[in-house]
């Protein structure tokens, strides 16, 4: 049977919560340097190349053995289809391409960060790419025949009230049976069809934990023996609803999507993704893709009346819609990020595959969605705006005293909300965009500019709708309005272009 592993680095809370990208900034401090991988890890033989020093022998063995465990990495003793390209390099590359990284077939700082994001164990080449807009978990081909299924916790662990797991594996089970036939009764003795333990170490089924910031869960498909059964790791810090720790809920109702018989989605906002990302528990609600996924094994929930909406996350932003309306654009260090719902993509000139994630898995910190967003290249900082708020991130870091309100800036309280800002290089102001008017702070003064708003068009040639984003690229300003982007000298106020926001946000689909 097929199991599902939770795993994690050694860094410290609340690092080992985030995604590839912020785990090797907090980590590494942002070294960006290309290593290469000097050992070919082939296990018919030893080849030797050039040292490269930033790449350790941990680096190495941990890169092999992931590439075993997660991209079927084999011994090949025969005569290989292309004797140019070691199976190692072919799987990176495989796996480069799955997370949406450079496809180069060496381990650079991306790609091992990748390797070290908090994630499920299933294999990622079992996961199924899609070409589709709807994209929907791959089923992992077992199901329960009976629809009325019984549960029993064997034990607890020492991180939370037994109310508290009681209540957080309650609660994760009726996540799927609110969209599904399934119930569950939970039994206090004998033979469950989902048991559900807390385990330290070796615990007697092939897969043993290893201690604190290691594996943290994993689950059966359904089936006889241990089919169906959840473990989770006692070692490991479970909590309630903090994001300092692992949600219990989060990982148990990933877990029981396993148990259930669904692997793992591509999709970046599933539930069943492999990555483990913090949501607010109070929150949650199940993810399209997720109820599509579960319903084709089970079907819908017979109980819920057709006609009546059941409130579900927002279906997963694709950067090919040529429709699609970006939240906010900005940068940060070089870098790229397209906001839209509670997703954003990461671009760097590197690589024309962005990558997708959910703001939390960056920020745990900032709202869920975001109206505008620049980086403050005075502070180092960069600014979330939402509704009278606005956030301000050292990176990823929650800068001390925030949130506050749009007042903080100056504005007047008379706006509610800003649609968008840009940070200009030359002038050292940041515009904020209100309507059809504008703003202007003084970055330096910290102060808003005298003479303002000013309607858009006396300083942006023709633009007379609402701006939804803006960002400057390479001395030049690009405006968006709704699925337009124009193209500006911030100068003159001269208009270029008329671009799509494919310009910037690749469509990576062939």
């Amino acid at each position: 049977m097929t199991q599902d592993v939770l795993l994690n680095t050694p860094c410290p809370q609340p690092i080992k919560q985030l995604d590839a990208a912020q785990r090797f900034r907090s980590c590494n401090q942002h070294n960006m340097k290309t290593f290469n991988l000097c050992v070919l890890l082939s296990l018919a033989a030893a080849v030797c190349c050039m040292p490269v020093s930033q790449v350790t022998e941990q680096d190495e063995h941990f890169a092999e053995n992931y590439l075993k465990k997660f991209f079927n990495l084999t011994e090949e003793t025969g005569p290989t289809i292309d004797p140019g390209i070691s199976p190692v390099t072919k799987k990176l590359k495989e796996m480069q391409e799955f997370f949406g990284l450079l496809v180069s077939g060496t381990l650079d700082a991306d790609t091992l960060a990748a390797m070290k994001t908090p994630r499920c164990g299933v294999a990622d080449n079992n996961v199924a790419h899609s070409s589709s807009r709807s994209r929907r978990s791959t089923l992992s081909g077992a199901k329960w025949e009976n629809n009325i299924l019984t549960y029993r916790i064997e034990n607890y662990s020492p991180d939370m009230s037994v109310s508290e797991i009681d209540d957080s594996i309650e609660k994760a089970l009726q996540v799927w049976a609110k969209v599904t036939p399934l119930r569950f009764t939970r039994i206090y003795s004998g033979i469950a069809d989902i048991m559900i333990s807390f385990i330290r170490g070796d615990h007697g089924d092939n897969s043993p934990f290893d201690g604190p910031d290691g594996t943290l869960a994993h689950a059966f498909q359904p089936g006889p023996g241990l089919g169906g059964d959840v473990h989770f790791d006692k070692d490991e810090t479970f909590t309630f609803r903090s994001n300092t720790g692992y949600v219990l809920f989060l990982v148990a109702a990933h877990e029981f999507g396993h148990a259930l018989g669904l692997s793992h989605s591509d999709d970046p906002g599933a539930l069943m993704n492999f990555r483990y990302i913090y949501r607010n528990p109070d929150t949650f609600v199940l993810p399209q893709d997720d109820i599509q996924g579960i319903q084709s094994l089970y079907g819908p929930n017979p109980d819920v009346d057709p006609s009546v909406v059941v409130p579900t996350a927002p279906p997963t932003p694709d950067a090919c819609d040529s429709n699609m309306v970006l939240d906010a654009v900005a940068t940060l260090r070089g870098e790229m990020y397209f906001f839209k719902d509670s997703f954003f993509w990461r671009s760097h000139s590197q690589s024309n595959t962005p990558e997708q994630s959910l703001i939390a898995a960056f920020w745990p910190d900032a709202p869920n969605h975001i109206d505008a967003a620049y980086e403050s290249q005075e502070l180092d900082r960069l600014f979330l705006f939402n509704g009278r708020k606005v956030w301000a991130f050292n990176a990823y870091d929650l800068v001390p005293g925030y949130p506050k309100s749009l007042s903080s800036f100056g504005l007047p309280k008379s706006v509610k909300k800003v649609d968008a800002a840009l940070y200009d290089v030359e002038t050292r102001k940041t515009l904020f965009f209100v309507g059809t008017n504008y703003y202007s702070y003084d970055e330096a003064k910290k102060t808003m500019d005298q003479g303002f708003p000013k309607r858009l068009d006396e300083t942006f040639s023709g633009l007379s709708t609402k701006v939804t984003a803006a960002v400057q690229v390479k001395g030049f300003t690009y405006i968006y309005s709704g699925s337009s982007m124009l193209e500006y000298s911030m100068r003159t106020g001269t208009l270029f272009r008329v671009l799509g926001n494919s310009y910037f946000l690749r469509c990576t689909r062939y």
